[in-house]
């Protein structure tokens, strides 16, 4: 009896012991399962041009996507491709993007946003935005609040009538303010549209030049200095940031100032901006994407995130070589050279 009793204790132990592991094979199995099946992305990012505004909102967009919990090498494959200013190079990174059935667009900049879009909209392939100053004149979305398909994202709309306050502040006497353009711009046409509306209520006269590429900068430029004009604005055009320093050299050749449109241009070479930050414009977009990403929303829904303020900036060696001084009224001022 005793023996029998010996027996069955040690099949009951030897049952017991093989239970617990096909548990805990089951447990571990169960772990490997959902680490395995989370969900991961792969992005398409089309920066239009290298310059530094633009370098900044892609700065702000792998930040906000990191912090939103999306990060590349983990769960997010981003494929990251430059047009460098090139019209034809953007239509065809978008194509190819939406060919691999890539989860998402993402875009830095009108035309870029533009070449996305029309690759994508007969897709659900979702695009989204950063640095695209006027979403609704480029018909990427019905309107800022109800985008209404695939895309949303971000504006960088210029504080245009702060940035008129503020070179009257540094140039009293100043009458016409130069604008060299893209014509090709949706951004560049609908930020001189409105500027072109506020300069005579500062007592301004707005002289501008369309261009259309790259090689007329030069020449642009030259135009714009022959008419005299006291000063040069920029807006944030591709076209024009990518060349400023041609822009510079024909405006310092004939001693007029260059007002920029934010900070990366006053640190090379522009006398004063009323500056967006653009690395937060890119954070916040990123966070805007990832949320579309893992469903929690939907583009046609999400209302386009706008910042209208800036921080003005100035550049102090460039401003003393112009012979003029920081206005006494200026506030919450920033020395950026």
């Amino acid at each position: 009896m005793k023996k029998f009793k010996e027996i069955a204790a040690a099949g009951l132990a030897a049952i017991l012991a093989v239970t617990a592991c096909a548990c805990s094979g089951n447990a571990s199995s169960a772990v490997t399962s959902t680490a395995s099946t989370a969900k991961k992305y792969k992005v398409g990012i089309i920066q239009y041009a290298a310059h530094p505004s633009l370098d900044n909102c892609y700065k702000g967009l792998k930040e906000g996507l990191k912090a939103s919990g999306l990060e590349e090498g983990k769960n997010l494959t981003v494929d990251f491709q430059n047009a460098q200013s090139d019209n034809g190079n953007s239509d065809l990174m978008a194509q190819n993007m939406v060919s691999k059935k890539y989860d998402m667009i993402i875009t830095i900049a009108t035309p870029a946003a533009m070449s996305a879009f029309s690759a994508a909209k007969n897709t659900n392939i979702p695009v989204v935005f950063t640095a695209v100053s006027d979403p609704v004149a480029a018909q990427l979305v019905s309107s800022l609040k109800h985008p209404g398909g695939i895309c949303t994202g971000s504006s960088d709309v210029l504080p245009l009538e702060a940035q008129l306050k503020m070179i009257r502040s540094f140039i009293p006497k100043a009458k016409k303010i130069g604008i060299l353009y893209t014509t090709s711009e949706a951004n560049s046409v609908s930020h001189l549209k409105e500027i072109k509306k506020l300069a005579p209520k500062y007592g301004f006269q707005i002289e501008n030049i369309g261009i259309t590429n790259s090689s007329e900068v030069a020449s642009g430029a030259a135009s714009l200095m022959a008419k005299r004009v006291d000063c040069v604005n920029n807006f944030t055009d591709n076209n024009v940031v990518s060349n400023l320093s041609t822009l510079l050299q024909a405006a310092d050749k004939a001693k007029v100032p260059v007002f920029g449109s934010e900070i990366e241009q006053v640190k090379n070479g522009c006398l004063a901006a009323d500056s967006i930050d653009y690395v937060s414009l890119g954070n916040e977009t990123g966070k805007m994407a990832a949320k579309i990403l893992k469903g929690e929303a939907k583009a046609a829904d999400m209302p386009v995130y706008t910042v209208s303020e800036g921080k003005m900036v100035y550049n102090k060696s460039v401003m003393e070589k112009s012979g003029l001084k920081l206005p006494a009224e200026s506030s919450n001022v920033e020395q950026v050279g």
